[in-house]
């Protein structure tokens, strides 16, 4: 927008960030119950909304065009350098299949409720509107990164997957609506617990065996100095820059008439990739990266955020894909349970590993300060696994459904 207030690159990196400040000030200082609902990543997307749609900053902007090239890469490899699959492997051992249960769940929900949706949209005359769009698979697929992995998950595929910022508003809208029914639900299911585990079959000592190992795992991180995060710094953009310069050379892949592996989902496959490589290293023992991650990541949703064009808005298919949403994830429940039985966990293992997907490293640790406190380290151990597989599945997800719809 050439008439916005603010326009400058630098001046519109300074909203950005200062909106994503703002909203973490408030809910540290007012401590509200409604940042218990409605996080504060759902205020971080919708305040640059308004900033854009009013003309105080622009639809688009050089700023924007650096974070998606620059940022999301750098994001990925914080992010995952962290990964540590045996951590959690130990403490929750069978329940971590669970998880991974759980997100072929989502998988298979997504393209499940995506056929669906697309099967039964409908015309604008029929009294029941039902509009899906043909590519509303990149909000399936975005929205599958974040209950696979987390916010960071839902971006990248969104990116990977060449999404607009209407694709990613239906998924930050059924993201947040479904967490409001699915969170009382896990949390609720503590009072079932020893029915369960009978119905179950859970071994008598499992539970005291998951308590052991948590408490014989050390969560210390310690100060980052200059040198070590200049060392971070490198890894983390020398592995942007490898990826980069790989997801130009590569040629796209195309299947069924369909491009399903263009040079953005190379970049986000090749950058996942080396980071997983990175963390089997002693470079996972790098300080700082999960918050510097997490700031960067923050400010790329805000980004997106001011990207949205408000006149170009349905809320006649952000409900159809809502209501598509809730059927995916009671496939994704199904899934979770069927793991429980077929490993023998306990409900309190099974809500968790469900919080890991749908909630990421945010809400898997308040399901298990209320079913468990000692596996609250487990759950972000768990949560971090999602982090690695969620970009992968998120963009099968979205190109399966891309396929599946024709």
């Amino acid at each position: 927008m050439e008439s916005a207030l603010i326009s400058s690159p630098a001046g519109v990196m300074a909203v950005l960030i200062a909106v994503v400040s703002f909203w973490f000030w408030v809910e540290k200082r007012s401590q509200a119950k409604i940042f218990n609902y409605l996080p504060p990543l759902l205020f971080i997307y919708a305040t640059p909304v308004l900033l854009s749609n009013l003309g105080l900053i622009p639809f688009s902007s050089p700023a924007y065009d650096f974070l998606y090239k620059y940022g999301l890469p750098v994001f990925i490899v914080l992010m995952l350098l962290k990964v540590d699959i045996l951590g959690a492997v130990r403490i929750m051992g069978k329940g971590v299949f669970v998880m991974l249960l759980g997100s072929v769940g989502v998988v298979v929900g997504g393209v499940l409720a995506s056929m669906l949706g697309q099967a039964i949209t409908t015309p604008a005359s029929f009294p029941l509107h039902f509009p899906l769009p043909e590519d509303s698979w990149k909000a399936f697929g975005a929205l599958a990164g974040s209950w696979i992995g987390g916010t960071g998950n839902m971006t990248a595929a969104h990116a990977a997957l060449e999404g607009d910022a209407s694709h990613l508003t239906m998924a930050a809208a059924a993201d947040q609506l479904i967490y409001l029914i699915w969170l009382p639900i896990l949390l609720g299911s503590k009072a079932f617990a020893a029915r369960f585990n009978v119905w179950m079959k859970v071994p008598p000592g499992r539970l005291a065996m998951m308590d052991k190992a948590a408490a014989d795992t050390g969560q210390s991180e310690e100060a980052p100095s200059m040198t070590k995060l200049l060392a971070l710094a490198l890894l983390a953009i020398s592995i942007s820059w490898i990826s980069m310069v790989l997801s130009d050379a590569l040629p796209p892949v195309v299947m069924g008439g369909a491009t399903i592996i263009t040079a953005s989902t190379w970049l986000i496959l090749l950058v996942t990739t080396l980071s997983l490589c990175a963390s089997a290293t002693p470079a996972r023992t790098l300080p700082a990266a999960q918050p510097i991650a997490m700031a960067i990541i923050y400010v790329y949703v805000a980004r997106i955020g001011a990207t949205m064009d408000l006149s170009e808005v349905n809320l006649e298919t952000v409900g159809a894909f809502v209501a598509m949403c809730f059927v995916w994830i009671f496939i994704h429940g199904a899934f979770v349970l069927l793991g429980a039985w077929l490993f023998r966990v306990d409900i309190h293992t099974a809500a968790i590993a469900s919080a890991a997907n749908i909630g990421g490293a945010a809400s898997a640790p308040v399901v298990a300060a209320h079913h468990r406190a000692s596996l609250v380290p487990a759950s972000i151990l768990m949560a971090m696994i999602g982090y690695a597989l969620g970009n992968y599945l998120a963009i099968l997800t979205g190109r399966i459904a891309q396929l599946m719809g024709g």
